[in-house]
């Protein structure tokens, strides 16, 4: 019997392999496929430009030169630990255990499995990788470089090939995975290699890994359900009325321009996370714009359309509600472009905004902070060749830009288990809005890239705009500003410092826990991330401001309702929105960029 059974489980594996084989093959096919679907490459956005690389030669040059000890000290000292670290793989492989250690990446999920600690192979390898990635981080701080800048970018340039080289991206030394494929039969490997494939197809021939699972949302349905009509629409924006949820609502509309980088349902993901539906319990009758996803006919909208819009947005706001005035919301670099309205508004003396609010908005851009490395020359020259083809800075780039913001947690570590584990990817609704990114016009993006980021002319000169010379002091009205402790894509300090800059003499400044996204969608319910709230006085530095400030646990949701309730003017019955155009979420929230 035990051999029946065991002709019969080689029978079994047999036919799986060879499944597996055909699914491989026809996999393989596809790969071919999709591969030569991709665009020709652009050098430009592949890599930094030959400059840097001449830049770090000439540091290199310039050090052995005139600190020859120091590279020799440098070089020594690797070349010890190295042969240090074989001497005690060899060692332990003979007595069958790793070496005994302080496990420095204990704090390092990268390195969880315990055969990193415990294997003398796997800890071999961990133990020499670290030792690389210690070797280049002192190299490359050991240059003199000319200027801060090139500085900085070696840096992450180094931090770059540190994260890209770390054996976990390898299947040979992954224990996980090589765990997970003898578990599987080899199973993994394959559906490892079907994820690829389906986010090859799906990226247009580029490797851009899939962070959720794209058919566990749907918009309108199970996320971006918040009741509301469009009331508005235009060829550039969707404008979304709320219905009300409580009898009388406060005097002065509230209007919300989220950013047009990704969709405006990360305000709405569900019930019980929604700013949106908090709003309206709260009183507010309020609106929101819903941006068009734009194509390459609309290469030539540039800055002053989207303002223009703002405008229109306003205006008929005003007129549902028979309101002259109403009170504004800027999300990101929608609240950079709703500054810009504001001083193009206070120079024509226009009073419709009674006040504004910021959330995690950038408007002085003289530290561009991790963006330095995609603000110089070499890469926006890369940009304005991506523009002059396809007419868009096209959502695949922004999407790959920000994740190398943070490649562990949005390159390797989503790659590692989508291609080596075979896992499908999450449903996760926040990560399903953050692959559901949007294109950016191309004459706007040069204007935001060289006008704003590196020539940084609202805060400095004068941005030049519908006829006007716009400056940050221009902001008069009275205005709430929220950043995010830990935010890596609007930095507190800069949005500190924007606030600063502005002209109001009535400012307030809430620093909220967390980053870009969890410090803003940051519900009461949750009691996760509290926030600082600090003098109204801004003659100091940040950090002064933050050394005075008192910390509250909690969201500061209510802290800002409480600001905005006081400039909302009286309570008047409920507004019905009516039929209007449709229901929201409105037509554009569900256009996906090709």
């Amino acid at each position: 019997m035990a051999d029946a059974l065991a002709r019969g489980s080689s029978k079994a594996t047999a036919r799986k392999l060879a499944e597996n084989i055909e699914r491989i093959e026809a996999l393989g096919q596809r790969l071919r496929v999709a591969l030569a679907t991709r665009s020709l490459p652009n050098p430009g956005i592949e890599a930094p430009g030959p400059e840097l690389f001449l830049t770090a030669a000439n540091a290199w040059v310039k050090t052995m030169s005139e600190q020859p000890g120091r590279v020799l000290e440098t070089q020594v000292n690797y070349w010890g630990e190295t042969l240090k670290n074989y001497a005690d793989a060899h060692m332990a492989l003979a007595r069958g255990q790793a070496p005994a250690e302080d496990d420095e990446t204990a704090q390092d999920k990268r390195f969880s499995n315990p055969l990193w600690q415990s294997h003398p192979y796997f800890n071999f390898v961990k133990r020499q990788y670290l030792i690389n990635a210690k070797a280049l981080k002192d190299a490359a701080q050991n240059l003199q470089m000319p200027d801060d800048t090139a500085r900085r970018r070696i840096t992450w340039l180094t931090d770059q090939i540190v994260d890209m080289m770390a054996p976990t991206n390898f299947l040979a030394t992954n224990p996980d995975a090589l765990e997970r494929a003898v578990e599987t039969e080899g199973e993994s490997l394959v559906r490892g290699l079907e994820n690829l494939v389906r986010d090859i197809e799906h990226h247009g021939g580029d490797i851009v890994v899939s962070l959720a699972d794209r058919e566990a949302f749907s918009v309108g349905e199970n996320i971006g359900t918040s009741e509301g009509v469009v009331v508005h629409r235009t060829p550039l924006f969707e404008l979304i009325q709320y219905k009300p949820a409580t009898d009388q609502v406060f005097e002065t509309p509230l209007l919300i321009f989220p950013p047009w980088i990704n969709k405006f349902y990360i305000l709405d993901l569900k019930p019980q996370n929604s700013l949106i539906k908090w709003l309206v319990e709260q009183g507010q009758t309020l609106f929101v714009v819903s941006w068009k996803n734009p194509d390459a006919s609309y290469a030539d909208i540039g800055m002053e359309d989207y303002v223009a819009a703002y405008l229109e947005a306003m205006d008929r706001v005003r007129d549902l509600t028979a309101q002259p005035r109403l009170n504004v919301v800027g999300y990101c670099i929608a609240g950079t472009t709703l500054a810009l309205t504001l001083a193009l508004l206070k120079q024509r003396g226009d009073d419709r905004v009674n006040s504004a609010t910021f959330f995690t908005t950038l408007t002085d851009f003289s530290d561009q902070g991790e963006f330095v490395s995609f603000l110089q020359d070499d890469f926006v020259n890369g940009i304005a060749e991506e523009v002059s083809r396809h007419g868009l800075l096209r959502a695949r780039l922004m999407s790959r830009t920000m994740s190398f913001l943070r490649p562990n947690d949005l390159v390797w570590g989503p790659a590692i288990r989508s291609y080596m584990m075979g896992e499908t990817p999450p449903a996760f609704d926040l990560l399903f809005w953050n692959g559901d990114s949007t294109n950016l016009p191309g004459k706007m993006a040069m204007q935001y890239l060289r006008g704003l980021c590196q020539q940084n002319a609202f805060a400095g000169e004068g941005f030049d705009l519908m006829g006007h010379k716009l400056h940050l002091s221009d902001v008069k009205v009275p205005l709430c500003a929220i950043a995010c402790e830990t935010d890596h894509i609007a930095p507190w300090k800069d949005c500190w410092r924007g606030v600063a800059g502005m002209g109001s003499d009535d400012k307030t400044f809430i620093l909220s826990e967390s980053g870009h996204i969890a410090g803003i969608v940051n519900p009461p319910t949750k009691k996760k991330y509290g926030h600082y709230m600090g003098s109204t006085d801004f003659s100091g530095g940040h950090q002064s401001w933050k050394e005075s400030a008192s910390f509250a646990p909690g969201t500061w949701w209510s802290r800002w309702g409480d600001w905005l309730a006081e400039r909302a003017g009286r309570m008047v019955p409920a507004r019905d929105p009516g039929t209007g155009l449709g229901p929201a979420p409105g037509s554009y929230v569900h256009e996906r960029a090709a």
